[in-house]
């Protein structure tokens, strides 16, 4: 398995934004408001992996490491997330490009303006956990022992 690449990521945004921004330009008309939490279940996703990703990285090095089924479920998790995080910021962006624009003219657009916005921030928070618990997952390098030990023999 290969860690997560940026190309993959640009990827994704692309696809939700290709996907996004010419629903918005059909539908908008009869879709409902966004409300302007409507992303913050990402955040909540982020700050769960962000608490995950420290808790195996103090595991491994502490050397307490019962299995690697464990460490291989985050890995799957970390990859799935962050994916899931670069659609929905492609996605918010496609809504934003379409909304920013109108908004000086449509209030429904400027009243969707700042969940586009918290939408957009919560996906790329997202990503970023991923990404950080995907780094602590890696097995450590042959001779890489924790900081406190180099101290020492230095």
């Amino acid at each position: 398995m290969h860690f997560t690449r940026a190309r993959d990521l640009l990827v994704a945004v692309v696809i939700g934004f290709g996907l996004t921004f010419p629903l918005f330009r059909l539908a908008f008309g009869s879709l409902p408001s966004l409300p302007t939490l409507a992303g913050v279940t990402l955040l909540v996703l982020a700050l769960g992996e962000t608490v995950l990703a420290f808790a195996i990285r103090s595991r491994i090095k502490e050397r307490r490491v019962e299995s690697g089924i464990g460490i291989a479920r985050a890995v799957v998790l970390a990859k799935a997330s962050s994916l899931l995080g670069a659609l929905m910021v492609g996605a918010w962006l496609g809504a934003l490009a379409y909304l920013a624009p109108r908004s000086g003219e449509i209030v429904a657009a400027a009243n969707d303006l700042p969940a586009t916005v918290v939408g957009a921030c919560c996906a790329a928070a997202l990503i970023g956990a991923a990404l950080w618990l995907e780094h602590c997952c890696r097995a450590p390098k042959n001779g890489d022992d924790t900081d406190s030990d180099r101290s020492s023999t230095g």
